[in-house]
């Protein structure tokens, strides 16, 4: 199985390392000094687990993952809209694109049970442009149970967590699936696969939609975010609003919001994703983390005011910070 990671970044490019080190046939796509520096030195993984090199082949040229078996879709949600249709002629009649993105995907509701499959949400995919290159039939699922990030270009620091869960939106355990599991355990993974994929994206969703975008406004880790009583009460009345959407899609979630809490502060004093891009300059995943969550809890009929208003506030604090990067990029 040849497996292409197509954006080598903080999720990506751990699971690319952990597949190399595995002696997996597999290519990582990156970009800028982060490309340059796997190209140079290797991949190192830093982790109390225990940290290690590879010297995975990594290319900034997309057509290097011709002729892969599986395509990982490491970059953020944002990021599809471009990358989708310069992958599409890569594609194989039989290659596989597995999302890892944050928030709800661009593919839920293709080949939905009920009426409301085949609904577009413009805040997920701008125009449809990534629902016209990846046919349904080529995605899988995955989310990510661990936390990374770019220490430094060619260096990724692994947190904690080691599972990536895998589903077919239909369901099904097929062979394919099975294939793609037994290769990311052989990496040092678990991937466990769900035949309830659509459940566990709210499950997770969940803690994203409150947790990512207040972390950004506040600058708290989880734990502090938890801890902090005014603050949790916000986090748990849009977790409660959040709920409240997923129960109209007849969603019940296996998961309390108590329990969701606490497994939030177990993970300690971590940074969001959304915050960790703050600090960085780049743009922020509001739109398939919260903006998706509002446009379907609109075309529902679900109030979400907490939700909104958290949601018109982090917004406007990306728009200012990507202004102030353009300009400063101007000025320089």
């Amino acid at each position: 199985m040849r497996i292409a990671i197509a954006g080598a970044g903080a999720i990506g490019g751990y699971i690319g390392a952990r597949l190399a080190k595995a002696g997996a046939d597999v290519v990582l796509f990156a970009r800028g000094p982060h490309l340059q520096a796997m190209q140079a030195r290797g991949l190192r993984i830093e982790s109390a687990d225990g940290g290690f090199e590879v010297k995975p082949k990594a290319t900034g040229v997309l057509a290097d993952l011709r002729g892969a078996d599986v395509i990982v879709l490491g970059v953020k949600a944002h990021g599809l809209t471009t990358l989708a249709p310069q992958l599409r002629p890569l594609f194989g009649p039989d290659t596989i694109v597995v999302s890892t993105q944050n928030g709800i995907p661009w593919w839920y509701f293709q080949n939905y049970p009920g009426e409301l499959n085949g609904l577009h949400l413009e805040r997920v995919d701008p125009g449809g442009l990534i629902a016209q290159a990846i046919e349904p039939e080529r995605v899988i699922g995955s989310l990510a149970y661990f936390s990374t990030d770019i220490a430094a270009p060619g260096v990724i620091h692994h947190t904690e967590g080691n599972r990536l869960s895998l589903g077919e939106p239909n369901g099904m355990r097929t062979d394919r699936i099975k294939a793609l599991a037994e290769a990311l355990i052989a990496a040092g993974l678990r991937a466990p696969v769900t035949t309830r994929f659509r459940h566990e994206i709210w499950v997770k969703l969940l803690g994203n939609i409150a947790f990512n975008p207040i972390s950004a406004l506040t600058g708290a880790t989880l734990e502090e975010l938890v801890r902090h009583t005014e603050t949790s009460t916000v986090i748990r009345e849009i977790m409660a609003e959040t709920e409240a959407v997923a129960a109209k899609l007849a969603l019940e979630l296996p998961i309390s919001i108590d329990q969701r809490m606490a497994g939030a502060e177990k993970v300690g004093a971590h940074k969001t994703s959304m915050l960790q891009d703050l600090e960085a300059g780049r743009p922020l995943e509001i739109e398939p983390i919260v903006g998706a969550a509002l446009e379907l809890g609109q075309r529902l009929g679900v109030p979400m005011p907490v939700t909104g208003a958290v949601y018109a506030c982090v917004k406007l604090l990306d728009e200012r910070r990507q202004a102030a990067i353009k300009k400063q990029r101007i000025k320089n």
